[in-house]
């Protein structure tokens, strides 16, 4: 009806034009055609969007095809008003890449091939027949151990690779358990940094990144805190990396690909039944695909944004992460940047951080408009609505194989004047993501007024599912938020499942900082659907400062921690005797939370649920994309193939085995992983369970192995278009017959009962030398089913973590007394005991 109207509306001004009327105008554009058309007609198209551009058209239609674009797409003020959108029935690519031809088998002995590439062609990333391909990476061939400028190698071999300046050493967060030692800035980062040199043992590390990775200045107080209070002051791991990236050497793995960018050549080791000269493989080379600066009513409809690359992480700044791809850049990254009132000479204000940019980046955009496209394989964040968006939206649009964030609003440079307000980010679907830089985001908001997220699906993140919010880490040295002008944000409605599946401490949906002036205009979560968090942290995550938060109405089962937590409150004329003010009601979730009104924290009528079946059916089923953008959830994006390998290994020995646990594969190429195997070395013994298997214990044991021996394992995930590479190898672990003691009791057992379920809470027993770890918890109570916890919390929390889980089928007025019993790999240990309850 509406468009009808508006044809007729057309007509009327076609036949009595008003003063000032503009007439409608459409561009034709095809791959295929000539820019010396007039391109006013279908049947001669102009060939190029910049020559489309120069026409100005009210609209501007793409032929099916691919756009390879030679410089970004610029608009401005001037570009203001155009519909750019596909063709009926066509699906263009607006591309920042180039084919890469001319492919010769190089190395017949280790079947690599390689391809000339244009002398000043730089590159993070290359396509395979629409499938992300891997950078040359393995494991540290020798010992490092740190010193001030970089380290001291074992041996000399870094010293003789090829270009040793190109090498990358990247530093994996996550959670530590077993074997696994992670580093970061954080569990919540994933920093890296280049070699400057390698010399005979002497490892010397590219500038600045070095220093603001390792030497970020520390409070001279007794806190404990860096300045910038959000992480600490040098990688962790004893800042020995995770694993090496981009070397020639390295090149050993079917699917991985090296650059020699002073060679001008590609190389690439391909898969089982690839012929290179017969695929095609694209490398992206443009960091810009289109941008605007001031722009207003733009719309792109129907197109796909890809093959665009980032490149600062490849120089010397490196990616010297702090928090959701925000980076310390430049020579005063770690003793100036975004330290404001907390240093002399600190840059303001607090937090300003550098950005990830966006491979779609535009400032000051008032009414942009994304519906039903794509961005995906793009090597930086996907799009980026910088600050001072206003009346924007984004639907019905999907983010898939990005680098980094994928969808970015707003910024964290202006949180007092220029404004990101009343912007619309619905029914997209955000997944597998990020590809590279794990410590991204789907979806990061960060200063806004009366912006809508809602709708949308976002699933297998690495880490966090939504971020909103910035500057509350003052509240944790007694200082308040960074003012800002926040308020009535919303955040309503959306699926999010499977986050945190790389690193941790994050949430589905993150907030920090001030949300508002009071609970009124405070930001709204609501009617959230969340299930599936791995990695410790919170699935509705209410960090430092953040203030007039609702909590209302969601439903989440399955997650590591459902909600928390409170701050002591320092907003002015708060002085930290009070918490943040918070309402949480009507919450359907497991932990379990007692109704209170205290300290400004209004706890009520929240229900414990064993599962998605006993919450509320209207929230499931109005949860994540509405009908109309369903066919979204089975929309092919890119090329079909083998998933990406695991990661993360840990592991530990036990009486002739050794139990194995890992990162699922949260990027699949198409196709759920179906198994995966774990193979151990020396022997080559392997052990193939189902996705399905493995993901209630979250480890898998291989048994039929010698003690005293040192094993390292690998494991690979299956689809149904292939297997993956092997995963990095794991910590080498000795089976050993020495750790045959049961587990001790676990402690502050206790029990929370609401509508005939209970949620049970303990903390894990102290870890004891010869003791093996924790493997799982069995909970019971006289009249009920044992119920058996486990996955990855089970194998991670220690003795300082609450635990839970929920159990229903009590009978109302029964009394019940519950255990929760440890058991490992020699079996059960004493139980811990909670006080009676009654159901």
């Amino acid at each position: 009806m509406l468009r009808a109207a508006g044809l007729i509306a057309m007509a009327l001004a076609v036949a009595v034009p008003p003063v000032g009327a503009q007439t409608q105008t459409t561009v034709y554009v095809s791959p295929t055609g000539n820019d010396a058309n007039p391109g006013t007609v279908s049947s001669a198209p102009v060939r190029t969007l910049e020559r489309a551009q120069q026409l100005h058209a009210n609209v501007v239609q793409l032929a099916d095809g691919t756009y390879e674009l030679s410089k970004p797409l610029t608009l401005t003020a001037a570009d203001s008003g155009t519909t750019w959108r596909a063709a009926p029935g066509a699906h263009p690519v607006i591309s920042g890449g180039s084919r890469v031809t001319g492919w010769y088998l190089s190395d017949p002995a280790r079947n690599i091939w390689s391809a000339p590439v244009p002398a000043g062609l730089k590159t993070r990333q290359l396509y395979v027949d629409g499938v992300r391909a891997q950078r040359a990476s393995g494991p540290l061939p020798v010992k490092l151990t740190s010193t001030t400028t970089g380290y001291t190698a074992s041996a000399d071999t870094l010293s003789h690779w090829h270009n040793p300046s190109a090498i990358e050493f990247v530093y994996p967060g996550g959670d530590r358990y077993w074997s696994l030692s992670t580093g970061g800035q954080g569990p919540w980062t994933e920093p890296r940094c280049p070699l400057a040199s390698a010399t005979g043992t002497t490892v010397t590390m590219a500038q600045p990144c070095w220093n603001n990775s390792t030497n970020r200045i520390m409070r001279t107080d007794t806190s404990g805190r860096t300045v910038n209070l959000v992480g600490p002051r040098t990688l962790g791991n004893n800042q020995v990396p995770g694993y090496v990236e981009n070397a020639y050497e390295l090149l050993d793995t079917p699917g991985e690909w090296y650059l020699d960018d002073t060679a001008h050549r590609i190389s690439y080791l391909p898969k089982p039944g690839q012929r290179p000269a017969q695929s095609e493989i694209v490398a992206p080379r443009l960091e810009t695909l289109v941008s605007g600066q001031g722009v207003s009513d733009l719309t792109f409809s129907g197109i796909q944004f890809s093959y665009a690359t980032w490149l600062r992480p490849s120089t010397p700044e490196g990616l010297s992460e702090i928090q959701a791809n925000y980076t310390l850049t430049g020579e005063h990254g770690a003793d100036r940047q975004g330290l404001c009132q907390f240093v002399d000479k600190g840059a303001c204000p607090y937090g300003d951080w550098t950005k990830e940019p966006g491979n779609l980046s535009f400032s000051g955009a008032r009414g942009v408009r994304f519906t039903d496209d794509v961005f995906t394989h793009l090597g930086a964040a996907g799009l980026d609505l910088g600050t001072g968006a206003q009346d924007c939206e984004v639907r019905g649009s999907v983010f898939t194989d990005i680098s980094g964030n994928g969808l970015e609003l707003g910024g964290v440079d202006h949180p007092t004047d220029v404004r990101t307000s009343g912007n619309t980010i619905a029914d997209n679907h955000l997944y597998g993501l990020p590809a590279e830089f794990h410590g991204g985001i789907p979806i990061v908001v960060g200063y806004s007024e009366r912006s809508l997220i809602t709708h949308n699906q976002i699933d297998h993140t690495a880490y966090t599912g939504i971020s909103i919010g910035w500057g509350g880490w003052p509240d944790k040295i007694g200082k308040p938020a960074t003012p800002n002008y926040s308020h009535d944000n919303t955040i309503s409605a959306n699926l999010i499942t499977d986050t945190t599946q790389y690193l941790a401490d994050g949430g589905a949906i993150y907030t920090q900082g001030i949300t508002g002036s009071s609970i009124d205009t405070g930001e709204k979560i609501t009617g959230n659907v969340i299930s599936g968090q791995t990695g410790h942290g919170h699935a509705i995550y209410c960090d430092n400062g953040c203030t007039y938060l609702t909590i209302a109405g969601n439903v989440e089962y399955g997650n590591q921690n459902d909600w928390g937590a409170t701050h002591a409150n320092y907003t002015p004329p708060a002085d930290g005797s009070t918490k943040d003010p918070l309402l949480i009601q009507d919450n359907y979730w497991q932990q379990g939370d007692a109704d209170s009104a205290k300290n400004e924290v209004v706890i009520r009528r929240n229900h414990i649920i064993t599962g998605p079946r006993q919450a509320p059916a209207a929230t499931i089923a109005n949860a994540g994309l509405e009908p109309a953008y369903r066919h979204l959830l089975t929309q092919q994006v890119g090329g079909r193939s083998a998933p990406q390998a695991p990661a993360q290994l840990a592991t530990t020995g036990a009486d002739g085995a050794v139990y194995v646990s890992f990162s699922s594969t949260f990027v699949d190429n198409g196709a759920p992983v179906d198994s995966y195997t774990v193979t151990a070395q020396p022997g080559g013994r392997s052990v193939t369970v189902s996705a399905d298997q493995y993901r209630e214990p979250h480890y898998v044991r291989v048994s039929g192995l010698s003690n005293g021996t040192a094993y390292t394992f690998t494991v690979t995930a299956t689809n149904a278009f292939g297997t993956s590479a092997p995963s990095l190898p794991s910590a080498a672990t000795k089976p050993s017959a020495a750790n045959t003691a049961v587990p001790g009791a676990p402690t502050d057992v206790s029990v929370r009962v609401s509508g005939g379920n209970a949620s049970v809470h303990w903390k894990p027993p102290a870890a004891v030398s010869g003791t093996s770890p924790v493997l799982a918890y069995r909970i019971s109570a006289p009249g009920l089913p044992d119920t058996l916890f486990q996955g990855h919390t089970a194998l991670w929390a220690d003795s300082s973590r609450d635990t839970f889980t929920a159990v229903g089928g009590l009978v109302p007025g029964k009394t019940y007394v519950f255990t929760v019993t440890a058991l490992n790999a020699a079996g059960p240990g004493q139980p811990g005991t909670a006080k009676p309850v009654t159901g």
